[in-house]
């Protein structure tokens, strides 16, 4: 019943997976270059890919999202990577910042319970997703970024451009543990 947190080499990296102890959310981190076979070995029921510098230390993270059929979380540069992945498109900010943002939740998810309708959080817009994959629809949005958060339609895999790890975002805490309901929601229902 652990979450695994793929390590894409971000400075905030190690913060998720803390996070989710504090909360007593069974979780490791692990490096993006493990085979599916060592990730497999985990038996995960969740995946966060975390944020790093660029797409060019992702790793595995591709393989890991053909290949795995449970619940997945990208955060930052994890959020873009799910985008490209399945065909949106992701470019520079034309407000790049790194800054505190009020979310707007246009969309009531699961991974957004207990958050609507506003949410305060940290977000890195360097880089964000321009167009969406056509299997996706929006669930947060902001004045400096369009798409800030995203989900499939037919899947749980979700993205978020803002970091929930951070003391910035007071309710980042919810957001994770709505992630852990919704892995282990998803352990149930394959049962």
């Amino acid at each position: 019943m652990t979450i695994l947190v793929v390590d894409n080499k971000g400075q905030y990296n190690h913060r998720i997976q803390r996070s989710l102890q504090y909360l007593n959310i069974p979780s490791e981190l692990i490096n993006n270059e493990l085979t599916i076979e060592e990730v497999e070995d985990r038996n995960p029921i969740g995946l966060i890919l975390g944020g790093g510098p660029s797409f060019d230390d992702v790793g595995n993270c591709e393989e890991y999202l053909d290949y795995f059929d449970i619940p997945i979380l990208g955060i930052c540069l994890g959020h873009q990577l799910i985008a490209k992945f399945y065909g949106g498109d992701v470019s520079t900010s034309d407000t790049e910042s790194y800054a505190k943002v009020e979310l707007d939740i246009i969309k009531n998810d699961s991974l957004f319970d207990q958050l609507t309708p506003k949410m305060e959080v940290w977000a890195s817009h360097k880089d964000e997703v321009k167009v969406i994959p056509d299997d996706f629809e929006i669930l947060a949005s902001s004045d400096v970024c369009d798409v800030e958060s995203f989900k499939h339609k037919d899947k749980n895999v979700y993205g978020i451009q803002f970091h929930p790890e951070v003391h910035h975002t007071p309710k980042g805490s919810i957001l994770f543990e709505n992630f852990y309901r919704i892995c282990k929601r998803d352990v149930i229902n394959d049962g």
